[in-house]
């Protein structure tokens, strides 16, 4: 426990000290507090040695947290240029989301994802007009087996892309004589732009066609 002292025996605050919030106790505040008191004590009573080693353990263990603190600061704001930096990286990449909405990417390529529950003997792509429905293409692909198959189609008119049409996907898969139509599905749309949020919160894409979406939504980057 620090003992008391008089104020006359106390020295005169410094312009950085008058100017600290009156609660906070820097670290020059505690030894000018306890070299004050040393010089002050009681001859007859000095203070005793487990009294001095306490306060300077008090000091310690107050200055290590406030030097944890700052390196904490520290690390969250490396932490947000960081993301900062790999979003800046994703803008005008495609985006891997569910939906059956499909765009061109930046190669002129509309791509997509189905998830195959069994295995099939064929898979049927159909691209139609997102606005009117219109029949626009189809593709066939061979026996798959389960899981996610990837199809995309890489010979779009110039027209399409060059108002980056937007394309309407439907999977039809057969199992033999069965017809199975395929759900769900993901496409890949280009991500326009990436907002970082603080330290507790996810990145947030604005994917074209898509809106905003927490990137907990999104399944890849290409």
């Amino acid at each position: 426990m620090i003992r008391s002292v008089t104020e006359s025996a106390l020295p005169p605050l410094s312009p950085a000290q008058q100017s600290r919030a009156p609660n906070a106790l820097g670290q020059q505040d505690f030894l000018t507090l306890l070299t004050t008191q040393l010089r002050n004590q009681d001859p007859l009573n000095p203070m005793q040695n487990t009294e001095f080693l306490g306060q300077m353990a008090q000091f310690s263990t107050v200055s290590g947290i406030e030097r944890l603190d700052a390196s904490v600061q520290a690390l969250g704001d490396g932490f947000r240029d960081l993301r900062l930096g790999m979003a800046s990286q994703m803008v005008g990449q495609s985006a891997l989301v569910p939906g059956a909405v499909a765009m061109p990417d930046r190669d002129g390529v509309y791509r997509g994802v189905v998830s195959l529950d069994r295995p099939v003997s064929e898979v049927e792509i159909t691209f139609t007009n997102a606005q009117t429905g219109a029949f626009v293409h189809r593709q066939i692909y061979g026996a798959q087996s389960s899981g996610q198959m990837d199809f995309k189609w890489d010979s779009a008119p110039t027209e399409l892309l060059a108002d980056r049409q937007a394309l309407r996907v439907t999977v039809t898969a057969f199992a033999g004589d069965e017809e199975i139509t395929m759900s769900p599905i993901s496409v890949y749309a280009q991500v326009q732009s990436v907002t970082v949020g603080n330290r507790s919160q996810d990145l947030i894409f604005d994917v074209e066609g898509y809106g905003q979406m927490l990137g907990l939504e999104i399944e890849t980057i290409r």
